[in-house]
């Protein structure tokens, strides 16, 4: 069924392979875009542009590939432009390596901007509307699905409305299944984007659809208000990559039409996986992941002021738009100075822990007292779960740091060299060990996993997975205070602590020290370890 088939529907075309890949520092692999056409299409997506064949060895490979995968919902779509002027389709290379692509659905993207007709292509309006008309009917006449894109459409509307209406009445003419309004400059704000489209729908009788770029920070809006005014045809990009700032976000796009404005793109179990699959692109696209990203990213349901994770203690929706679930998030609560008493509650909760309102005051004055000292707790809740365990009237502490002595030396022909001497009591006995490492850290944290494997055997299996180091008070030099945040991880399990003062040492202690000891209580803690992944 094509889109002209059912334009009462919501159709979502996905673009991250093509218009996605053109962000900076983007480049898929040929293998990268087959697995990311297999989730998009697991997904629920109903479009996928894979690339423009013709214009490099790879797209043309991709679409040999993916003509052997059996997709259950996507139909793939190849991408690619007009006829060029003074050539017939038939014989145009561009339009023959479309064809060559064998995809049930071909986007043709021509000009609708008098500017660039004249400018770009460099030849009459009369001209480039032959091409259009003529490349949609060749295209159309060998049973092809055709999406026209209105290159520049806002713009050209704007500079010249009867022109860029002229260049969609001859897409129609040629048989266009739908036709998109394309805002690719990205500069419209979206009372201009309503405003057109709904004039455009007046004048053409087949679906329409958006194509926005984010330039003016309007993306996903613009092409909400597209829909609002009647296009039934999105495309965008998971996660918003694409050329310059990006392309209009899937991941916002979605959900808001699905959520809060009563469209259906996607069945609900399918959008339980939007988080999913934006985690997914991200990696394969090896980028780091939005933490603050609409709905899929992970502070998008963080809490952090006191009042507001006290008023959801009551009731979910007092400081959420949606439940976090519908898009497979979570909601979490993270503790720093400006927590209150509920965000302790909330946290010694989901471990499995009772907190009276004694302790709970004594915890949020200590987290205080220490976020004035350089602390930070919001990013090392590993720190937070090993305190609050403290606070409980039956814990006994693993080990206890009775001293340590950190060497550093230049060894001739060896180079700088690190010693750490550990001694810590576990139980009655007390256990004195040393350690070389490459660096004060390093040795530091080998001298005490060495005091505490046999005891602990499971600190065997544990990893250092990023050091980070953050300087306080520049203005007072090497003197300055500084933080140290530790990311340790134990397979798939990964937490964080934290360490401050002004001995980089004693700070990269304290995270270690509170790592380890994490470590251990998370060995019988299973509620412990969730409270922490999540």
């Amino acid at each position: 069924m094509s889109l002209s088939d059912n334009a009462s529907s919501i159709w979502i075309y996905d673009t991250t392979l093509r218009d996605g890949s053109q962000r900076e520092g983007v480049s898929f692999s040929l293998e990268d875009k087959v697995k990311i056409t297999k989730r998009l299409d697991e997904f629920g997506i109903h479009y996928i542009e894979g690339g423009w064949p013709g214009s490099n060895p790879k797209d043309e490979a991709y679409f040999k590939k993916v003509a052997q995968l059996k997709l259950n919902h996507a139909k793939i779509a190849a991408f690619g432009s007009t006829t060029r002027k003074g050539t017939l389709p038939q014989d145009d290379p561009n339009i023959q390596a479309l064809l060559a692509a064998n995809t049930p659905v071909v986007t043709l993207v021509g000009k609708s901007w008098d500017f660039h007709v004249k400018h770009v292509l460099e030849t009459s309006l009369e001209e480039n509307l032959k091409m259009i008309r003529s490349s949609v009917a060749y295209i159309k006449s060998l049973g092809k699905e055709v999406v026209y894109d209105g290159e520049h459409f806002y713009d050209g509307y704007k500079a010249n409305p009867d022109y860029a209406l002229a260049t969609f009445l001859a897409a129609q003419e040629g048989g266009a299944d739908v036709l998109v309004l394309c805002e690719t400059n990205g500069g419209c704000l979206p009372w201009e984007v309503e405003a057109i489209t709904k004039a455009v729908k007046s004048k053409i009788d087949i679906p329409l659809g958006i194509h926005a770029h984010n330039d003016s920070g309007c993306g996903v809006a613009n092409s909400l208000a597209a829909v609002h005014a009647g296009a039934v045809h999105v495309q965008g990009t998971i996660n918003g990559y694409g050329e310059r700032v990006g392309n209009a976000d899937l991941c916002a796009i979605i959900p808001n039409l699905q959520l809060k404005m009563e469209a259906s793109p996607l069945p609900p179990e399918k959008l339980a996986r939007l988080t999913e699959i934006s985690y997914y692109v991200a990696e394969v696209a090896n980028l780091p992941r939005d933490r603050h990203a609409p709905y899929v990213g992970e502070s998008a349901f963080t809490h952090k002021g006191g009042i507001h994770v006290a008023a959801m203690l009551k009731n979910a929706q007092t400081y959420q738009h949606v439940d976090p679930e519908l898009v497979g998030n979570t909601r979490r609560s993270v503790v720093s100075e400006l927590s209150g008493r509920g965000n302790l509650v909330e946290k010694s909760q989901l471990m499995g822990l009772d907190l009276d309102s004694r302790q709970s005051r004594e915890m949020l004055s200590a987290i205080k007292e220490l976020e004035a000292q350089g602390f930070t707790f919001e990013s090392a809740e590993g720190t937070v779960n090993v305190m609050l365990q403290r606070m409980q009237s039956d814990y006994s502490a693993p080990f206890e740091l009775i001293d340590f002595v950190v060497i550093v030396e230049h060894r001739q022909g060896r180079g700088i060299l690190a010693e750490a001497n550990v001694k810590v009591r576990i139980g009655d006995r007390i256990i004195h060990t040393a350690a070389e490492g490459n660096g004060p850290v390093n040795a530091l944290d080998s001298a005490l996993r060495k005091a505490l494997v046999d005891i602990y055997p499971k600190l065997a299996t544990i990893r250092l997975d990023d050091y980070k180091v953050r300087i306080l008070d520049s203005e007072n030099g090497t003197s300055a205070a500084v933080r140290v945040l530790i990311d340790t991880k134990n397979g798939a399990h990964r937490w964080s602590t934290v360490g401050a003062g002004t001995n980089i040492i004693d700070a990269s202690w304290r995270a270690i020290a509170d790592s380890m000891e994490y470590a251990i209580i998370n060995s019988s803690n299973k509620s412990c370890e969730e409270t922490v992944e999540a």
